[in-house]
């Protein structure tokens, strides 16, 4: 049995202006300015101040106290639309069905062209001489290396690949010899099983020098003494001098790990850091400004107020006429929407920066990463009486263009703990340490995480080994077997 009842709750939702708002406030500005061009081309009510003003946006940053020009802004509220529709005309978005939210992110990827790894191995297949079989074989084999130039695989799987596949029916031992010419290719080392074989297929190809041919026996002979940096054994199995073990190593550090790293790596999409914020020391205070770009000059196009001017001196109002209404309509509240998004959006960003700048003042003015205090996001939130992710928002895709470079906001932020005389330091503070303590030890006998943590609480920083060990590999300082030298 069907029943109608009443439910009557509270429940919290997003606004189209908030969640517009949000999406501005997390672009960088380069990302920033491809948003304002989309919505200029999408908005004819929309218009920059270009036109009206001969003001180029190329200055690098403007403070953000500059006010909008508002005499351009056109009063809409005296459009009422239900005037102009009648009660069984139904909205155009009553009928789309869309199995997505108009407020998803944009999943358009951009490609970058040029010829592929794969292609370019492939065409140094042609000045070798090779049946079909061979070709095949090969071709395979080339399509089977990765990024890093490998072939992961184990060569009882390629040749079943190539039967089913391929339909070419061959031998672990033919496909070994294909191997060796596909060895053959550049960049050196492509084609390799493992790092091993990388390293010794580029040594093998490199001019044969005493330094080069114990490399190789190293390379060949020696390979797990090598990576366990057992520099003892190595000196007594080869009976060489430190000198020359010395020498042998140098050239296998010259070598390259990934052999297609060099390739794949010219193809890739360089990305440029535009800095959102400068701060500059003047008369020893701070000055923060905002990227000019990120300030455009918005207002409402004059054409669109002449329409509606028009339309309310006609007499004879027809139903074209009241839909173009109803367009205008839409064109504007969407313009106004967007262009207090961006004030919004101006403010939020130099409110957020401000404060972070005046919280690590100390660091500003010095360079001295010692000198950032502990900062966490809500610390920030708390300051300027905003969300949590708000300031998230703001600090994970900004840059800031200080006097000691460009930095990454989130940078700033870190957890804190107390030192020896009961202050709150920076885990900053500690890993730069860290980090000064691992420089200046000596190679031959590099210091353990032990070691390092007894040497931190001499400083006044009491953290535990294990401690230690988190932020050294924060840090991608390797342990300390691999950071010994000879």
């Amino acid at each position: 049995m069907l029943k109608q009842y009443l439910q009557f709750k509270l429940s919290q939702k997003l606004s189209p202006q908030q969640i517009q708002l949000m999406k501005l406030i997390q672009l960088p500005t380069q990302a920033f300015e491809q948003r304002l061009k989309q919505e200029l081309e999408e908005n004819p009510a929309l218009d920059s101040g270009k036109e009206e003003k001969d003001n180029e946006f190329d200055d690098d940053f403007d403070n953000t106290n500059d006010e909008f020009d508002d005499n351009e802004s056109i009063n809409t509220e005296d459009i009422n639309i239900d005037d102009y529709l009648s009660d069984d005309e139904i909205p155009d978005y009553r009928t789309s069905v869309n199995n997505y939210s108009a407020d998803d992110d944009e999943k358009s990827i951009p490609y970058a062209s040029g010829t592929s790894f794969t292609q370019h191995l492939k065409s140094q297949l042609n000045t070798y001489r090779l049946n079909d079989d061979e070709r095949d074989i090969a071709e395979f084999l080339v399509g089977s290396v990765d990024e890093s130039g490998y072939i992961r695989r184990d060569l009882s799987d390629i040749m079943d690949d190539l039967a089913f596949t391929q339909n070419v029916y061959t031998t672990e031992d033919k496909i070994e010899q294909v191997l060796n010419i596909v060895h053959q290719l550049d960049p050196a080392g492509v084609g390799a099983r493992n790092l091993q074989e990388c390293l010794s297929i580029q040594l093998s190809r490199k001019q044969q020098t005493p330094d080069v041919e114990l490399a190789a026996d190293i390379i060949n002979k020696a390979f797990e003494q090598f990576t366990k940096k057992h520099y003892k054994k190595l000196l007594q199995k080869f009976d060489v001098t430190e000198v020359q073990l010395k020498d042998a190593i140098h050239e296998i550090e010259r070598l390259n790990p990934k052999p297609g790293g060099s390739y794949s790596g010219n193809n890739r999409m360089v990305e440029h850091v535009v800095p959102d914020f400068a701060i500059k020391i003047v008369n020893g205070e701070l000055e923060l400004t905002l990227n000019g770009r990120n300030a455009p000059e918005l207002h409402v196009s004059r054409e669109y107020n002449n329409m509606l001017k028009g339309y309310k001196e006609s007499k004879d109002k027809s139903k074209s006429q009241k839909d173009a209404v109803l367009f205008i309509k839409q064109k504007l509240d969407a313009a106004k929407w967007f262009i207090e998004a961006i004030k919004q959006r101006q403010q939020t960003l130099f409110v957020t920066m401000s404060s972070i700048m005046h919280y690590q003042k100390e660091f500003f003015l010095t360079g001295d990463e010692r000198k950032l205090r502990p900062m966490i996001l809500k610390d920030i939130a708390d300051e300027i009486e905003m969300d949590v992710s708000t300031v998230s928002r703001v600090a994970n895709s900004k840059y800031v263009d200080t006097p000691y470079g460009t930095k990454l906001i989130k940078e700033f932020f870190s957890e804190s703990m107390t030192n020896d005389q009961g202050e709150e330091v920076s885990t900053r503070e500690i890993k730069k340490i860290l980090e000064t303590v691992v420089e200046e030890e000596s190679k031959k006998k590099p210091l353990t995480d032990e070691a390092l943590a007894k040497i931190l609480k001499e400083k006044g920083y009491p953290i535990a080994r294990r401690t230690v060990a988190k932020y050294r590999e924060q840090l991608d300082i390797p342990v300390a077997r691999l950071r010994k030298k000879i």
